[in-house]
């Protein structure tokens, strides 16, 4: 007898992804399809279950404006040169979700009519509920901000559940896991002890952004395969950040 098909534990989610997370270890290019396809073919399978999703990505395969920044270039100017780097990741996770067959929009914090429409609240709204995956790009449309501070901003505005911060680590841990092997991963670790314990799990702006509105947070690696459906389905999968003890 086959097993149950899983049931989602959530509606609606925020999918953070980093922009390294695109790229090939040890390559020089800076997008790998077959990594956007396969995360591709991962999103779809939430979106087949009935689950909303909204993706932000980040740029740093491309460029990194702060980094930028401390080598002598004008921090706006890097920042946004960074936005721009997360609109062509967009593009690119577009273009594997589409030819999957997944109606996808992407919405971004810059005006670039002729790639993407820009990000309306209403809007972004309406396409989840009509089942459209939608891609966040171009962070906040301001510079100073992470595309993480993005990811707790958008899940706020369009009442996701949950944060899900993909990485290439399985969870958070109380020191670096590759330089001390006796590090001890959290399943579970409230705000206020992950800032005491000062984790960095995210900027200091999202992490407060996160903590003052109840947003939880999972922090799971995303290389594994179906680990975002595991985590959407409920499973102890990475580490959960919450209000909740």
């Amino acid at each position: 007898m086959s097993s149950p098909d899983p049931s989602p534990k959530y509606r609606r989610i925020v999918l953070k992804i980093s922009g390294e997370a695109l790229r090939e270890p040890g390559s020089h290019d800076t997008i790998s399809p077959p990594i956007v396809q396969r995360m591709a073919q991962e999103i779809g399978l939430i979106r087949n279950m009935g689950v909303q999703i909204a993706v932000v990505v980040g740029g740093g395969n491309i460029w990194r404006g702060l980094a930028a920044s401390h080598r002598g270039m004008n921090r706006a100017t890097a920042d946004y040169m960074g936005m721009l780097a997360t609109v062509i990741n967009g593009m690119a996770l577009m273009s594997a979700l589409e030819e999957l067959g997944f109606s996808t929009r992407v919405q971004t914090a810059l005006h670039i009519n002729h790639v993407a429409e820009p990000f309306i609240l209403r809007r972004a709204m309406r396409h989840l509920d009509n089942g459209h995956i939608v891609i966040f790009v171009a962070g906040t449309g301001n510079p100073f901000f992470s595309t993480d501070t993005t990811a707790a901003l958008r899940a706020n505005e369009i009442g996701a559940e949950i944060i899900l911060k993909a990485t290439k680590v399985d969870g958070i841990y109380d020191s670096d896991p590759l330089k001390n092997p006796d590090a001890k991963k959290f399943d579970h670790i409230t705000f206020i002890d992950a800032l005491k314990s000062r984790l960095n799990i995210m900027d200091s702006t999202a992490f407060s952004l996160c903590m003052d509105n109840s947003m939880p947070i999972v922090v799971f690696n995303m290389s594994e395969p179906n680990n975002i459906m595991r985590v959407v389905c409920g499973e102890q999968i990475g580490t959960l950040v919450s209000n909740n003890k």
